[in-house]
């Protein structure tokens, strides 16, 4: 059976009426975050690992119009497409989302919402561009966990610090500033792109949906906090 897209082979990988199916899965979320305002237009991403098996929405499609069937999968121990559709293009973010993966994520999501994009340019404004977002005293920090390695989230009064990297001409040319961050910052589940956006991720859909909520609740707050004259930290 072909899909609408033209792929003909492998389409067991992204066909199944179960709705936790990460094909299903990642159709789902971009229509939810659609409806954010994370994914306008063609913008952002959403990839998910299910055992040794990379499921990635493509490039140039509009989020909340995708279909299962045209799902990029890739195998991640040989970073070879098992399954392409062959009037689409592979998400230009597959080397980041790869990135998170190899850390042990099992889902990645790439929006460009509006609050994380002012969150990076106020920072640059107010600290200087060598430096990363940090809040504290703030309850949604609840939602973010401590770091690899460590048990449960932060709490009310630590504080949260999500690195900045500064935007490319082209997506795939972030990884190599992205693994900088990862590592510079090893317990940070998200980096900002500087006038672009936001990488998350997590252990599991569940964790990266929940973070990114949490996280673009919080950016939000900090644009109105600027606003009022209030500090983001004590």
């Amino acid at each position: 059976m072909a899909s609408s897209h033209g792929a003909t082979d492998n389409e067991h990988l992204v066909q199944s009426a179960d709705p936790d199916h990460p094909a299903n899965l990642i159709c789902s979320l971009c229509r939810k975050f659609y409806t954010l305002g994370w994914v306008t237009g063609t913008g952002g991403g959403t990839s998910i690992r299910h055992h040794d098996h990379i499921f990635i929405a493509p490039s140039g499609v509009q989020k909340e119009l995708m279909q299962p069937t045209d799902m990029f999968v890739m195998d991640f121990n040989k970073r070879e497409y098992l399954r392409k559709p062959t009037v689409l293009k592979p998400s230009a973010c597959t080397p980041l989302f790869l990135a998170a993966f190899t850390r042990g994520a099992g889902c990645c999501i790439h929006t460009h919402s509006q609050w994380a994009v002012l969150v990076t340019l106020l920072v640059e404004r107010d600290f200087g561009k060598d430096t990363c977002f940090e809040i504290q005293e703030i309850e949604q920090i609840k939602g973010i966990p401590k770091g690899r390695g460590k048990v449960g989230n932060l709490g009310y009064y630590d504080r949260l610090r999500v690195p900045i990297i500064e935007n490319t001409a082209h997506e795939e040319d972030l990884t190599e500033s992205l693994e900088e961050a990862m590592e510079k910052y090893p317990d940070t589940y998200a980096v900002l792109v500087r006038r672009h956006g936001i990488y998350v991720w997590g252990d599991n859909v569940h964790k990266a949906k929940t973070q990114c909520e949490s996280l673009d609740y919080i950016f939000q707050l900090a644009v109105e906090m600027k606003k009022l004259g209030l500090p983001w930290t004590k």
